[in-house]
């Protein structure tokens, strides 16, 4: 994954649309080559990012759509 890293600096983030404007209390993801996905919080986006694998960007979108964290 570390091929992965050079990219964050290019990459084109995006949060949900329904967050606040000022933006200040949300995740913003963005999509890497072959399919790994980062994910930073807006508060600091110079900050560190997480990289996942397919799988896992996968897996966490099936958990979340299901409710399975309440």
């Amino acid at each position: 994954m570390d091929d992965l890293t050079r990219h964050l600096s290019t990459a084109r983030w995006r949060k949900s649309s329904l967050s606040g404007d000022d933006g200040s209390d949300c995740v913003e993801v963005a999509a890497l080559p072959g399919g790994h996905h980062a994910l930073r919080d807006t508060k600091d986006r110079t900050g560190p990012a997480l990289v996942l694998t397919p799988a896992a960007w996968s897996n966490l979108l099936s958990t979340l759509r299901t409710d399975a964290l309440d």
